[in-house]
Order: structure tokens, then sequence, then C-alpha cells
């Protein structure tokens, strides 16, 4: 009989599924006091070289109010009624023989996630639009330049492509011109509707007076070809054209910034593909290396001495164009995303570029965000590459004009969903009040789709305590994902699970046996990130500890007067682990990051898978040493020792930290002498591990390389715990050059809070939570710096309900 961990492997492998609970509570009432909801991570595409698609139209449930796809669960060959609750009849003729021994590919078990080929209209070809920053310096701009013409490669011969670049002015090239330049140019200030830049680039007739009030006719397919033709047709004259691109010409007083016209070139990319191939997939993908300065969607003014909005600006309510801003993006993110159309955005400066008030473009159309310092970087150049990565079959990992639907059986009710994703509000009878992320739905909307993204779904049990549902019986979810493959195939793809139901009151330690932490510390992740978009950040970190507190009390195990006996059970033993890790995340924690580099953090987390989430959760630290082979290690400044190496995988960052005793090995150049060939293998092993995650990671994270009282030490100081500190480890007098220090400051905060432990005994005493402030020093020419001064909360003890 396979354990609980094999099942939620293989369930993993099979479906791209993870569920907070692998038994469901049978009432709304005992779901409650799990605190964890009953939820899911689904990752839609998720490969599967074992699972070829199948060449039929899948068959559906009669019932208007149900429409569920036939699926493995369904299982009594005699009756109209399977066991999942959903009601598959009337099959088609070519189904008549099936029985037990004789089942078509969706009723067999390895088969609970299957593909459909169907044949929805003619094909539609990738359609990729490039709008590029020219306000860049030179040395970017020709690495962009080269970036541009090196993807023209990748694409197929029959994608689209389109051209516009912008700076104070905004240029619309068309391309099907032979040996001369033409494009349309429009004024960055002035603010156009859709259909006004249809109307100027020739897509559609406009309207004469006898035609007010009418919709305006599209000319023929010819118009949006002076726009977006195929690669294989334009392929040297765009790469002319991209080679020949200039410098914005309009001179830049000293003192001022550059006008960008960002968001009137965007407006003009939605309504060129709006007019062109709505409701059809395509990428806008935006490159710039500035904040937008004039126009509509500015975020800063073009003076220098005014700088971008901060933390503390927005909470003082002194960013100026914040608001104004946040909505003019937001309305294009919707227009784009009515029409499939995702929006990327690659954004390379030393300073901000505007993401925070930009993100809703990619996040509601589940575009890319690729933050860096420069186009002419390594992190830039190889993650672009990345974006046209192929598959074991040759094919594009992407996937356009996507929609999921959620279909339930009748005791479960849809919540809502947390991921790059937009409500196509459908309502129905599986779908619940009560919302959660994004909610009053069962149908979603993802105009890009990759095989790592995945959505967490919520959902509530419907019957009440005093009518719980029978033992038993088991719970269905189905989800159906329909896509434009990159091979221009429209696509089917349906997952069905089920869950047995369970007594909350007689099978609790079946029911906490079935619970995955790894899951569920990422999905109640993503519910606060969800609500820090909206709430103060203190506000989610107290929900955060009251459902943690919660949870504890309600599966904890200790003995009567004795505080220290509280334990968890080995299935939450590593949940408080996480919690603690992601209270002191950038996910949460604003401090020492900018608006942007929030934006940023927040933006990937919400849409990985759940290994990669757990990492930028709680980091990995391995440890290579002479001692034995690399070792993961606790996260901790224990771990910090002068003989060996540490490797941290933070998601965005991979820090190889060399000891003191390594790094002054390493300055000797003991590595190229012949019989200190060990050493130079110990020095090599974390490089090469480094490289192999670096070669497949999307973003490709910052590498850095640094040593015991490097500068760069700091990445590592601020995510270990500072275990070891002062007052336990060392003294003022023997502290070396170079030497780091953890202090912490302990503050009494009110009201009063009562210990979890303590909690659980008879007397409920009251107690101060500890507040940490850590700081990183590092000592240098007998002068103390602070670099990097950190915030963080212990979570081990109540915050009061």
């Amino acid at each position: 009989m396979a354990t609980y961990q094999e099942f939620i492997q293989q369930n993993e492998d099979r479906d791209g599924i993870r569920c907070s609970w692998n038994l469901w509570p049978s009432s709304r009432l005992e779901a409650t006091r799990l605190v964890v909801p009953v939820s899911c991570l689904y990752t839609p595409l998720k490969e599967r070289p074992d699972l070829p698609p199948v060449q039929y139209e899948p068959v559906l449930c009669s019932r208007a109010t149900c429409k569920a796809v036939l699926n493995p669960l369904w299982t009594d060959y005699g009756v109209l009624g399977p066991q999942s609750g959903f009601l598959i009849n009337l099959f088609p003729p070519s189904y008549a023989g099936i029985s037990e021994v004789n089942q078509p590919a969706e009723l067999m078990p390895q088969f609970s996630s299957i593909e459909y080929i169907v044949q929805r209209g003619p094909p539609s070809p990738l359609i990729f639009l490039y709008v590029v920053d020219t306000c860049l310096e030179e040395e970017d701009l020709q690495a962009l330049k080269e970036s541009l013409q090196m993807s023209l490669s990748l694409l197929p011969p029959n994608a689209l492509v389109g051209l516009i670049t912008f700076g104070r002015m905004i240029q619309v090239h068309e391309l099907n011109c032979e040996g001369i330049a033409k494009s349309y140019v429009f004024r960055g200030t002035k603010e156009l509707a859709p259909k006004q830049v249809q109307e100027m680039l020739g897509l559609v007739k406009p309207a004469t007076s006898g035609q007010q009030g009418k919709p305006m006719a599209p000319y023929d397919g010819t118009a949006s070809c002076r726009f977006l033709q195929p690669v294989q047709a334009v392929d040297m004259n765009l790469t002319d054209l991209l080679g020949e691109l200039q410098r914005d010409p309009w001179p830049v007083p000293q003192g001022k910034r550059p006008l960008r016209s960002t968001g009137i070139a965007l407006s003009i990319a939605v309504g060129l593909l709006e007019g062109t191939f709505p409701n059809t997939g395509a990428r806008v993908m935006l490159f710039t290396g500035g904040p937008p300065t004039q126009g509509p969607g500015m975020v800063v003014g073009d003076e220098l001495k005014t700088p971008i909005r901060s933390w503390h600006d927005i909470q003082k309510d002194n960013a100026r164009h914040l608001k104004k801003a946040t909505k003019y993006y937001e309305a294009l993110a919707n227009r784009a995303a009515v029409n499939g159309h995702s929006v990327d955005i690659y954004a390379c400066a030393l300073d901000q570029t505007g993401l925070l008030e930009m993100k809703c473009l990619a996040n509601l159309t589940g575009g890319h965000i690729v933050m860096g310092d420069s186009f002419n970087t390594s992190l830039f150049k190889q993650t672009f590459q990345r974006v046209f990565s192929k598959d074991y079959n040759g094919e594009f990992r992407m996937a356009f004009g996507a929609s999921l639907e959620v279909k339930t059986s009748r005791e479960l009710k849809v919540c809502g969903a947390i991921g790059p994703c937009v409500s196509l509000h459908s309502k129905g009878p599986c779908v619940s009040d009560n919302e959660m992320g994004v909610g009053g739905t069962c149908q979603w909307k993802i105009c890009s789709l990759t095989p790592a993204t995945t959505l967490a779904l919520y959902f509530e049990v419907v019957n009440q305590h005093n009518a719980p549902i029978p033992q038993g019986g088991r719970g269905a979810i189905q989800f159906v994902t329909q896509y434009q493959h990159s091979n221009t195939q429209r696509r089917i793809r349906v997952t069905t699970i089920a869950r047995n139901w369970a007594d909350a009151q007689s099978q609790i330690q079946h029911i906490e046996s079935s619970f995955d932490q790894e899951a569920s510390a990422v999905l109640m992740a993503r519910l606060g990130v969800f609500r820090a978009e909206s709430e103060e950040g203190p506000d989610v970190l107290r929900w955060l500890d009251r459902q943690l507190i919660r949870l504890c009390q309600k599966f904890g195990q200790f003995n009567k007067d004795d505080p220290n006996s509280f334990r968890l059970s080995e299935s939450l033993s590593l949940y408080p682990q996480f919690m603690f890790h992601l209270r002191r995340s950038p996910f949460l924690q604003v401090f020492n990051n900018s608006p942007d580099e929030s934006s940023y953090y927040r933006h990937h987390f919400v849409r990985q898978d759940l290994t990669q989430s757990l990492i930028m959760v709680q980091p990995i630290l391995y440890s290579y040493s002479f001692y034995g082979p690399p070792e993961p290690v606790l996260l901790d400044s224990s771990s910090i020792l002068p003989d060996r190496i540490l490797l941290m995988d933070t998601f965005f960052q991979l820090v190889i930290y060399h000891g003191e005793t390594i790094a002054q090995w390493r300055k000797a150049g003991y590595q190229e002498m012949p019989e200190y060939e060990n050493f130079k293998q110990l020095l090599q092993a974390p490089l090469d591990d480094a490289q192999e995650i670096l070669q497949s990671r999307f973003p490709m994270p910052r590498y850095i390389d640094t040593e015991h009282g490097g500068s760069q030490a700091r990445f590592l100081l601020s995510k270990v715990n500072p275990s070891q500190t002062h007052n336990n480890l060392y003294a003022w007098g023997q502290l070396g050059l170079g030497s780091s220090l953890h202090y912490i400051i302990r503050v009494p905060c009110q009201p009063s809070i009562k210990t979890e432990k303590k909690r659980r005994n008879l007397e409920r005493q009251s107690s101060q939570m500890t507040l940490v402030c850590r700081f990183s020093w590092t000592i240098s020419r007998n002068w103390l710096f602070p670099v990097q001064p950190k915030l963080l909360l212990l979570i081990s003890e109540d915050c009061t309900t």
C-alpha cells in the first residue's frame, strides 16, 4: 500500500496536481476548522512525454448545468451515473462497445489527464509584436538590437512579427516595404481611443456621416500585413531595420530624463492587435530602459531632481502619478486579456522603470517580467533566448489564448484562483459566494501559458455540519484547459481528480496524515501575497500568524503543564518553518526592496510550480567540504564555517560563498598546485552545480561569487537565521578583520501576546512577542558599516485574535 508521500508524488507526476489535504472533511464546519482550505496547485501544461494527444472531440455530459468530460472516474458501465458525480450519457456511436475490458483512453486510470486535438476554425499563426525603447544608451541599444535579430532566427517561418519603436514619439513600422523604411508616427502626449488608432493605421474604414453609430468594417487582410508579416518574408528587411535603429534623436538637457512615451506605445500595440487579430493568441514584447516620463501612464516627471516613488512615498501618499498610471495600465491589460493577447515586460536599467504601475500588464495576461541592470548582460540575453526554448518534440514551450474551467461534484464549490489569469465571469452552480483570489467564477482566461505555469485554486465544502457527506464516497474536481498550441493546433487538456471524504471527528488522524505541508505552505503564501497587494503589510503578517497558530492548536501534541513538550506530527513538522521564512521573504517584507523589485518577486511567485515556489520561500543551502559529498544544510548562521563552501539558491540569486580558510587558500593559489588537486575539485564542485541551475531556470538568476568578509556576502547573511550572535559566540576583542556579526534586539510589542505552547495549557498566560531586528555588520579597517538591516518577526508566539 502506497504511503501518502508516494500518493502525492504520483499525482503530481501524472496530473500536475498538489492538494493541501488528500482526505477531505465531510462538512463545511470541519473544513473551516482545518484552517488551511481545501485547495490545490495545478499545472495545466505539465510536460508528460508519455501523454500523446488523441485526435477526436471529448465526450461531454448532456446536462446543460454540467458538461463534464468523460473521465476514468466513470466506471459503472450499467448505469448512466458515474462515481465522480458527473453525468455522462448519450455516447456517440463509436463508444457503443465499451466495457471493462474494452475501454477508450479517457476511461483508463493512467489517463486521468488527457489531451485532445480539436478542430475549431482555421489555425492561427503565432504573433510577436516588439515594442522597443530607443531612449537607451548606445551600448544598451546595440546589445538589444542584436538580441532581437537573434530572436528572429528562433521564430517559426510562418510566425507573424511586427515592430514599434518609441521615445518622445512612437513609430509603427511597415514591414512590407522594399528598399524604403516607412512608418506611422504618433505623438507621445495624446491619448488615442482604440478606434482612432485603428483608423489612423488603416485597419478599419473611417465612419462616414451616414454610418455614425454603426461598427466600422475592417479592410481585407492586406492592411494587417503591412505591420505584421511572416518572418520568412521579412527576415532580411527586419534584420536590416533593427540594425539601423538609432537612439531617440530628441536632445536630453542636463538634469533631465529622456522623454519616454511608454504608455502610448503600449496602447498603440494593443490597438493594433485588437484591430488585426482579435481573440487570437499574440505576444506584445516591451523592451524598456527607464520609466515612462510623459503622456498617459507616466510614472515620474523628466526632472532628475524628482526621484521615482519609493515605498515610503507610497505609504505617505506622496506618489503623485501612481494611481492614475496604475489605472491606465490596468485598462490596457484588460483590453489585451479580453482578446487573448499577452504582454511581456523586459526592463533593464539601474534605476526603477515603473514595473509597479505596469505589472498588471503581465500579471493579468500571463506575460513574462524580466528585470536586469542592462540589456548588455548575460542575464537578459540568456533569459530572452529561453523564452523561445523548445520541448522534446522541438516545439515552443508556450501556449496562447487559453481558458481554464473548473467543474466540481455537488459537495464542492469553487472559491477562486490565484495566478496569471483574469475572470471570465462565468457563474454556475459550482461557484461559491466566498471568494478567495479571483473568485465569483468557474472560468478564467490565461492569455499565455508555459509548462511551468501553475495556478492555485481554492474550494469549499458545501454540506452543513448537521448533514455531513456519507462516508465511503469521493469528491471530484475536473480541470478543462482549452488553448492554442505553439504549432497552431487547438487543444483541450482535461484533468480529473478525486479524493475520499472523511469524518473529521473519528478520522482526524487520517486527515492529518493526508496533509501536504509543502503544497499548503505555497497555497497559504499565495493567499498572503494576494492580500498584500491591497492590504497593509502588518495586517497580512498578523493574518498569517493567526492561521499558523490555529493550525498548531488543532494538531499540536503536548504534555500537561509542560510547554516545551509541544510537538507536531511529521506531516506538519516543516510547515511552521516555511511560514517563518515566508514572513522574512521579499514577498511580504518590502524593506530594502524598491516597489519595482517587490512587484517582480511577487509576479514570479504566483506563477511558478511548487518546487520553485518553495525555493523562493525557503532558499536551499548546500555545503561543500573535504569531509564528504555535497549535502544540504540548515539555512542558519551555524552553517557558515571557515573550511566550507556554501551554495545558496534563492531562485532569483545563486550565491557561492567561500569560508574564511577556503578563501585564504584560494588567494594563495593552492588550487594551481598539482599536490592540491582535491582542493581544485572542491572549488569546482559548486561551480558545476550552479552552472546546471543557470542553464535551466527561467528567468536566469543573478550569479554571485563571494567569500568571507566580501561585500556581497551580505546576500547570504541576510537570508540565514541568526542563531549565532555577539551574545553567544563572539566578544568585541575577538573579532577579526571581515568578521560577520548578527545583532538581535528584543523589543516589547503591544498588545500583549499569548504564547502558542502556553495557550494549550490550563493557564492562558500573556507574553510578549519577540521582535528581532537583525543587522549584518562588516568590520573593515576598524570601522563599522551597517549593511542591509532586516526586520523579522518570530512566529513562536501568538497574536491575540
